[in-house]
């Protein structure tokens, strides 16, 4: 029987510490690493409503926060805050702006939800409202916090094609122990329908799921799911009727949604209003007025004052009639042009 080769030791000096082979000197002509570049806007993904939590180990949960969608670019020499539609609105958050000054990183995409908090630490669309000077105006709000749920740039490298998983890794390292204007939005490691339950108990706007496995995909991709307590959406404001016993003369207000290319009468909403709602509103509404109205409308309402359909009112609702008209709708503001609010659609 043949004998088997003697084992040679790894190092021929087995007594010798092991060092590795002296450096030598950078060739100036290599090029470095490179580096992905900044850009200069990212589209965001957006949520797809859905009227239950998806089930699955794929899925992960999140409060799903009432506010103005922002990305904060953190760049070398300055911040930069874009609303959904691309606008640039960082002199609307000084707070905000001054603690992404204070991230521990060199550039960074952080994407969120600002939010205005009220005495119960929920999110308060008509407190934020209230702090940025309602639609069209120009306030900034000191009062706003930033929950941020993604990262989709971290110093020079494009997050995006990473999964969401290790997005939030990385997301959640640079935001530990962090506090003040920007915060974290924890994700919940919960059972989708109790999460649910206990949101709206809580008076919360509802939840998020997203999956874990998804890159960072613009647009309504099914990546992300919403799921509300109480529904509400975006709808044209295209008339109201006159009372001479409410606040601002304004008796409620028609509401119009997207059908093709077309506007469709989805009832009026009479509830809501807060004084100061409605003086501001019927301003607005006074240099938008039209003879005629912008959609087809065979209702019997009266007194009613036609406008152009450029003002969109976010509108809680129960549910829709079979007459496919809103069930206990409720005013809950304006919404800004530069948010880039989508009006609901009729399928």
């Amino acid at each position: 029987m043949a004998k088997p080769p003697k084992s040679k030791p790894l190092l021929r000096d087995v007594d010798k510490p092991i060092t590795s082979r002296p450096r030598k000197p950078r060739d100036p002509a290599q090029p470095n690493l490179l580096l992905d570049p900044m850009p200069a806007r990212i589209e965001p993904c957006l949520a797809l409503l859905k009227s239950k939590p998806p089930k699955g180990d794929d899925w992960v949960y999140e409060i799903k926060w009432d506010g103005y969608r922002l990305s904060v670019h953190v760049e070398p020499t300055s911040i930069r805050i874009l609303t959904r539609g691309g606008h640039d609105w960082t002199h609307r958050f000084p707070a905000i702006q001054q603690a992404a000054l204070w991230l521990p990183v060199g550039t960074a995409i952080l994407d969120g939800e600002a939010v205005v908090l009220d005495e119960q630490g929920r999110p308060d669309f008509g407190l934020l409202q209230q702090s940025l000077g309602s639609r069209g105006g120009n306030k900034s709000s000191s009062d706003a916090v930033l929950f941020a749920f993604d990262l989709l740039y971290f110093d020079g490298h494009d997050l995006t094609r990473m999964d969401l998983s290790e997005r939030r890794h990385v997301l959640e390292d640079l935001m530990e122990g962090f506090a003040g204007a920007i915060r974290l939005s924890e994700e919940i490691d919960a059972d989708g329908d109790q999460l649910l339950a206990s949101a709206c108990e809580h008076g919360l706007e509802g939840i998020i799921a997203k999956r874990r496995s998804a890159p960072y995909r613009s647009g309504r991709t099914g990546d992300w799911i919403k799921v509300k307590c109480v529904q509400s959406d975006s709808f044209f404001v295209v008339g109201y009727e006159k009372s001479t016993a409410a606040r601002g003369q304004i008796g409620s207000l028609l509401l119009a949604a997207r059908k093709g290319d077309h506007l469709v009468y989805v009832g009026s909403v009479g509830t809501g209003f807060k004084e100061r709602d409605a003086l501001q509103l019927r301003n607005m509404m006074d240099k938008i007025a039209r003879k005629t109205p912008a959609l087809e409308y065979n209702g019997q309402r009266k007194a009613v004052v036609w406008l152009q359909p450029t003002l969109i009112a976010e509108i809680e609702y129960r549910a829709w009639t079979e007459d496919l008209k809103l069930r206990h709708p409720s005013y809950k503001g304006l919404r800004e042009k530069q948010d880039n609010a989508s009006v609901c659609e009729m399928e």
